[in-house]
């Protein structure tokens, strides 16, 4: 088990503003100090699940899950064993996680997250997915699910947004049915995990606009899988960007989302994280990514996809030994018969 030194606490608050700081204390009940008591009970709780690999266990690491879940320690400790209970039950998924992997360089490039310069007026990071972009025959659903993570583990090292946290906005336009149909609830439950369930990120809303009736019909699916705050926040606008504008500010947006800045550059995001291999030619087709479909198969049934978990309970993300209804799980969500 890795362990890293201890830090007294005001010294781990030291890299936020004075605004972010008196929100970590009012919104997340922050102390600092008792920051550092706060970390160790935490990190004590990982005897109770000598199943897991707790690969990373140092003190700044441990916070953003503390913050993630506003220092209630079994819940941040919940967080911090299903993030690495996801990582290795879907190891395939995890090799080769850098921005340079053939999958990942693609759907980056196509703006696979997105990631605006402006933040919101609550200092969150606004992520942007232009659904359309997704050039199937170049990249899978995983690559881009990769490509999210990595870039949510690269902007989570900052202090400020593993309090202040993320807003996402996903354009629907011109995203088609055909598109749609290549989604299956097995792909959907595998980005709710990683996502909701298993990374410790604050995210404060999340916008659909322009969604067509099949976008609607693809959310009715996975909503019982999504934790009632979740739902909470999830707002769909449509084609009324006004009612996006109320949330956030016309001024940060790109012309794409009715706002006021020029059009979002796709690759901005993807210059910042591979820099100089941005250019360079790769070779990739997703039929050779070694994640197969059938290798995210799971339970669908709302018994073994459970929201809230003992602590010390193994098997939060298990898959079952035997997956029942495999082949209805690998079906699309829509048909084009």
């Amino acid at each position: 088990m890795l362990q890293g030194a201890a830090l007294p606490g005001r010294l781990m608050m030291a890299g936020l503003s004075p605004e972010t700081l008196e929100k970590a204390k009012v919104e997340l009940k922050e102390n600092p100090d008792t920051l550092h008591q706060d970390i160790q009970e935490v990190r004590d709780m990982i005897i109770t699940r000598p199943d897991i690999g707790f690969l990373r266990t140092d003190d700044a690491f441990i916070l953003r899950f503390l913050r993630a879940r506003k220092f209630n320690h079994f819940e941040a400790f919940r967080l911090l064993a299903q993030y690495f209970e996801y990582r290795q039950q879907n190891l395939d998924m995890f090799k080769n996680l850098k921005a340079t992997d053939p999958g990942i360089k693609q759907a980056l490039k196509d703006g696979f997250p997105g990631v605006l310069s402006n933040l919101d007026r609550y200092g969150r990071k606004i992520l942007v997915l232009f659904a359309a972009n997704w050039d199937q025959s170049r990249y899978t659903f995983v690559d881009i699910l990769r490509a999210i993570l990595l870039s949510l583990e690269a902007m989570i090292e900052d202090p400020e947004l593993q309090v202040n946290g993320f807003v996402l906005i996903i354009d629907w336009s011109n995203f088609t049915f055909k598109q749609a149909s290549k989604l299956t609830p097995s792909m959907l439950r595998l980005a709710i995990e990683g996502l909701q369930d298993s990374f410790p990120a604050r995210f404060g809303g999340i916008h659909f606009v322009n969604q067509p009736w099949y976008i609607h019909a693809l959310y009715t699916v996975i909503r019982p899988f999504l934790k009632d705050k979740t739902r909470k926040r999830i707002f769909m606008h449509g084609n009324n960007l006004n009612s996006l504008h109320q949330l956030i500010l016309p001024e940060i947006l790109p012309s794409e989302l009715g706002g006021m800045l020029p059009p979002y550059d796709m690759g901005t995001w993807a210059r910042t994280l591979l820099d100089h291999a941005y250019d360079e030619e790769t070779d990739y087709c997703p039929e050779s990514y070694t994640l197969s479909v059938k290798d995210l198969e799971k339970d669908l049934s709302p018994k073994t996809m459970k929201r809230s978990q003992s602590v010390v309970e193994p098997g939060v993300l298990k898959r079952p030994e035997k997956v029942k209804n495999e082949e209805e799980n690998m079906q699309p969500l829509l048909s084009l018969d």
